[in-house]
């Protein structure tokens, strides 16, 4: 993995794990490595799925607006594994036997990973940290939180349009960047 998506990789678990330990849950957020430093993201609204589609398409603009070449998706979500020779259309949310997680999705140019952190709680329902889960046996990880980064650079006056738009919704440089100082 590239330094800088390890880089990014951590960054998403320790914010991961400072929401749990403060909220009990995780506001879904986008870290991205670009020429002016590292881009965060974080949507208002995650309630429906016309909230999840707008987050990720202002990824994915925010990835080809500002020359982002590693990007980390951070979900918290509910997974329910599958039994080979076994057919179940449950959703996760429904299903008895689901299981909470953490997930982090990551790329750069030629390389994605996925990290499952499942989250651990005590017996009054609080965060109690992140178990153990080896995720190097699931390949192919797709969805909608997954191929941020465009497959090809955008041209400059693609840039300039993406840039347009994201402006329209309120997303700035100014707002991308990381803001320091308060604990």
């Amino acid at each position: 993995m590239s330094d800088a998506l390890t880089t990014l990789m951590d960054m998403g678990k320790q914010y991961a794990e400072f929401c749990m330990r403060n909220d009990g849950s995780v506001r879904p957020a986008m870290f991205a490595n670009s020429p002016d430093g590292i881009l965060n993201f974080m949507p208002n609204d995650f309630h429906d799925e016309k909230a999840k589609d707008f987050f990720t398409n202002s990824a994915r603009l925010i990835c080809a607006t500002y020359g982002a070449t590693s990007v980390v998706m951070v979900l918290e979500s509910w997974v329910k594994f599958g039994k080979q020779d076994e057919q179940d259309d449950t959703p996760p949310s429904e299903a008895f036997d689901r299981k909470e997680f953490i997930i982090l999705t990551g790329e750069t140019k030629g390389k994605k990973t996925t990290e499952f952190l499942p989250i651990l709680r005590t017996d009054a329902g609080t965060f109690f940290g992140f178990g153990e889960f080896d995720s190097s046996k699931l390949e192919g990880f797709q969805g909608r939180f997954t191929e941020m980064l465009p497959p090809k650079k955008p041209t400059k006056e693609m840039q300039i349009v993406a840039h347009a738009l994201l402006e329209r919704i309120g997303v700035t440089k100014e707002s991308l960047l990381s803001k320091h100082g308060r604990n």
